[in-house]
């Protein structure tokens, strides 16, 4: 465990849930068949990794969404056993309905580190959050935030970010 405060916070939508990935069935979150919905190669593995780095009272999950999806992430950790695969506090997690409320949740967590897939949502946390993580962020999401970035990394997979941000820890 770190003798220093470092506090992790992660988006839940295609940062742990995986968004693009379909076996041939509906499995999109959004659907009836939402729990079918697998996880991002290596998520849960890697916040376990963390969480063992940060402990479990520094590391929170952070997300925009409203009543209904808020119900579904939570039932869908649950169902995956996330808790308790990943060792995390299963009270720790905050939802916002506008995206700019996560710079202000990370603020009043503490966050020092926030993995997201959004541009946006890091750019807004400049000044607020030290070390940001955009995770797979499309071409698209890139350019038009390219402008605005400052110190954001750019991750492709769990596997890839696990180093950087352990060695932040160091």
């Amino acid at each position: 465990m770190l003798d220093i405060p470092h506090r992790l916070g992660i988006d839940i939508g295609k940062v742990i849930v995986d968004g693009a990935r379909n076996d041939g069935t509906d499995t999109a979150f959004f659907s009836d068949n939402f729990l079918r919905t697998t996880a991002l190669p290596g998520a849960f593995e890697v916040i376990h990794k963390l969480v063992a780095q940060f402990g479990p009272e520094n590391v929170f999950l952070v997300s925009k969404c409203g009543p209904r999806v808020q119900e579904k992430s939570l039932t869908w950790l649950a169902h995956h056993n996330f808790w308790k695969q990943t060792g995390m506090n299963p009270r720790a997690y905050r939802f916002c309905l506008r995206r700019p409320e996560k710079a202000a949740i990370c603020k009043t967590l503490g966050i020092t580190h926030f993995i997201d897939d959004r541009a946006e949502i890091l750019v807004s946390m400049q000044g607020i959050v030290t070390h940001r993580y955009m995770f797979n962020p499309t071409d698209r999401e890139l350019q038009r935030y390219a402008e605005h970035m400052q110190g954001e990394q750019v991750v492709r997979s769990w596997q890839e970010l696990e180093p950087l941000i352990l060695n932040t820890l160091r």
